[in-house]
């Protein structure tokens, strides 16, 4: 009967190491296609540690009898494991949300000019967040134009989207979960599908196909952020988080020194800054560095003429899509010009509040290189 004591303890043990190990950047855990079994062994986990433990309290008696010492260290093993492997390890239990959520006007904005946010746009309104802020929290969920909205971002990837919250078109809550091949995973609150933030997609779980609703995001500095958008709200730090957000200090920049975030000052290696864009079945990815040197970039994804423009500031790029294919647009003191016409980097014309006319914006994100082309393995480079 002893024997069923060991087989509990180690079952449980490596249960709890299993169930983690499959979504968190552990060694070889994300190069391989092991999602739906980390899904398999989350949904049954109470099942197995039923299991396990009923084999433990079965074979107690006996294996105390045979080694009171040596069932005690088994126990203590699996309480140990329980702890590191649900309080320690998982990713809701190092990541929060904020807890005091403060949006400040450009007066009031604490946050420095030349840090980076994801802002978006919408019916007149707008709004910031900081990635030095939201890098460690993954997910804030808010409202703009009341519409709920889930500003989400991936350190590992250097990503962020802005999605809806909405499945099956009911407004839900999700939680991060871990990762998938490098990316933020979240679960909703009701079906408990696994969605990726590089693209909102369900990737296991009963919804397993759907996607969120996506929303046109820009990334850019403060300054110029406010620039284009006056009446903006910049999302402030939760001071319960102050020191999780200066682990995210340097991070911005390209300045961490953790494997994991750190960024490559070469092109095209794993952790190299590209901007990608994707339009239908077709994407291509741009070279951060030739981004930086070049400014203006015409090329075309797909069928579609696109221009990516990265601002002075070297910190702010922006997508449009281009009237035509010999359309060539100039860029000086971040006004865009072709032939007689200018416009703002919100693609705007000047001086005129008129839309007839502007340019089209498109999605465009910065990313590792690695997660770009893990996501979109068809991608063509620029």
């Amino acid at each position: 009967m002893k024997k069923f004591f060991y087989v509990g303890v180690i079952g449980l043990i490596l249960f709890e190491f299993l169930n983690v190990y499959f979504i968190m950047p552990m060694p070889g855990s994300q190069r391989v296609r092991s999602i739906d079994l980390a899904y398999f062994l989350y949904t049954w986990r109470w099942a197995f540690r039923g299991l396990f433990g009923l084999l433990l309290i079965i074979g107690f008696l006996k294996a105390f009898q045979a080694s009171k010492w040596f069932t005690l260290a088994g126990l203590a093993l699996v309480i140990a494991a329980i702890y590191a492997f649900n309080f320690e390890m998982a990713a809701d239990s190092m990541f929060y949300q904020p807890k005091d959520l403060q949006m400040k006007n450009a007066q009031s904005n604490k946050v420095e000019k030349d840090r980076i946010v994801i802002g978006i746009e919408l019916n007149g309104e707008a709004k910031a967040y900081p990635i030095s802020l939201i890098a460690y929290h993954h997910q804030v969920l808010d409202t703009l134009a009341g519409k709920p909205i889930m500003v989400t971002y991936c350190s590992v990837c250097r990503t962020g989207r802005i999605f809806e919250p909405l499945v099956n078109g009911k407004p839900e809550t999700f939680r991060l979960v871990g990762m998938d091949h490098f990316n933020a995973m979240f679960e909703d609150a009701t079906t408990k599908s696994w969605w990726r933030q590089a693209n909102g997609e369900a990737i296991t779980g009963k919804l397993k196909g759907q996607t969120l609703p996506e929303l046109l995001s820009e990334q850019t500095s403060v300054e110029k952020w406010l620039a284009l958008h006056p009446n903006s709200l910049i999302m402030q730090p939760d001071l319960n988080f102050k020191t999780k957000y200066d682990s995210t200090a340097k991070y911005e920049k390209g300045k961490s020194k953790s494997d994991l975030t750190r960024t490559d000052s070469l092109s095209w290696k794993d952790k190299s800054w590209v901007v990608g864009i994707e339009i239908g079945k077709e994407s291509k990815a741009f070279d951060w560095l030739r981004l930086k040197r070049e400014r203006v970039i015409h090329e075309q994804v797909g069928n579609q003429p696109v221009l990516v423009v990265l601002a002075g500031d070297d910190k702010s790029f922006f997508a449009y899509e281009r009237p035509n294919n010999v359309a060539k647009f100039s860029m000086k003191n971040d006004t865009l010009s072709l032939d007689n016409q200018r416009f703002t980097l919100n693609g705007n014309l000047v001086n005129t509040n008129e839309k007839v006319g502007s340019l089209k914006r498109i999605k465009a994100y910065q990313e590792f290189w690695h997660s770009w082309q893990t996501f979109h393995p068809a991608t063509k480079k620029y």
